[in-house]
């Protein structure tokens, strides 16, 4: 998930020098020279053009997840309806067909994973692309490890039993796992793979190392072969880039990684007023978006935006209107939603 300067343990200027130097620092593989190509799923990922819905706390949490606009007290049912609408929401208003949702402990191997399943159903039941992620804990939890390991492979049990013949799930076994070092989150992706071996690669996504902030040492491991890959990257890593140079930040994360990358996240201010639909070249924010949204469309990848709806994120894409028994969507920023619309293959380049 995205750490923002006011809530990162780390503040923005050092921790894009850390995120620079593990980048530089990979082992084994140069940046722009992994073999991605004998690993790839598909020649591309542009089908996955999708948001993230997440849990007002980050999605960090030593509880139930409940994400923006649900309920933990609500029903299957329940849950089902409202997650419906939302869902109709993000295809209506932004064009999506992919959801990235959170899952932990404490929600699949608690009473709630009933309700919970509700939303994975409803997404799934709309023809949308399901990507289940899991998120470590908060307080001293929140540091890149995997909690508890004697609940992390149970609750996976869980989820794979239920959703293993559903080809429109997808598995993501650890959020931004920058705990461990690249060879050791190889080694546990390696392990998820080998546990759940009726899972086809394809419908895995193996975290960039680090915060998700780099691809190619994954891309390069053979034992991943066959998995998407998933990369995180955000505007506030720098105080200031050029265009050119977030494309150059960019792309040295992915190398020739781009045909098995997915970015299931990105964002940035979008209840701020700013307008992505004009080159901005001293706005910092302005450039990342167009940089980025401009690089996946050139590569060819699938995206997912972080996030498509998180209460009161001032980098949320939808907000909450109406009754809060059927809830809808309306657009924060609909230049934002250009530029991700552009990302995923439609809409107009930026005005000079």
């Amino acid at each position: 998930m995205r750490k923002t300067p006011a809530r990162s343990s780390l503040p923005p200027r050092l921790r894009a020098a850390l995120v620079a130097v593990a980048v530089a620092a990979v082992t084994g593989t140069t940046l722009a020279g992994s073999p991605a190509s004998a690993a790839a799923p598909a020649t591309d990922t542009t089908q996955f053009k999708g948001v993230n819905w997440a849990d007002p706390r980050d999605n960090f949490a030593d509880d139930y997840l409940q994400l923006s606009g649900l309920s933990t007290t609500d029903s299957y049912r329940q849950t089902y309806a409202k997650a419906t609408r939302i869902i109709a929401a993000f295809r209506a208003n932004l064009g999506a067909n992919t959801v990235r949702l959170p899952i932990n402990p404490y929600t699949v191997n608690g009473a709630y994973w009933k309700s919970y399943r509700g939303v994975i159903d409803a997404a799934s039941d709309q023809g949308f692309k399901v990507i289940v992620s899991y998120w470590e804990g908060t307080g001293d939890r929140k540091d890149g490890f995997i909690d508890d390991e004697a609940t992390y492979w149970p609750m996976w049990n869980t989820v794979v039993k239920a959703y293993k013949n559903d080809k429109r799930v997808y598995f993501e076994p650890m959020n931004e796992p920058h705990g461990y070092t690249d060879a050791e989150w190889a080694d546990i992706a390696a392990k998820w793979l080998n546990t759940y071996k009726s899972v086809p690669r394809n419908r895995v996504f193996v975290s960039g190392a680090g915060y998700n902030d780099h691809v190619t040492t994954v891309c390069a491991d053979p034992r991943l072969k066959g998995t998407y890959l998933s990369l995180h990257h955000y505007g506030f890593w720098k105080d200031y880039a050029t265009y050119d140079q977030w494309v150059s930040d960019l792309k040295v994360r992915i190398g020739d990684c781009a045909n098995r990358t997915v970015a299931d996240e990105f964002g940035a201010p979008m209840t701020t007023g700013l307008n992505y639909n004009v080159k901005t070249p001293d706005d910092n924010f302005v450039n990342y978006v167009q940089a980025v949204t401009d690089t996946f469309r050139e590569l060819k990848m699938g995206s997912v935006y972080w996030p498509g709806l998180r209460t009161d994120d001032t980098y949320s894409m939808q907000k909450l209107v109406g009754d809060p028994n059927r809830p809808w969507l309306v657009t924060t920023n609909q230049s934002g939603a250009d530029r991700l619309a552009w990302a995923w293959g439609r809409g107009k380049p930026v005005k000079g």
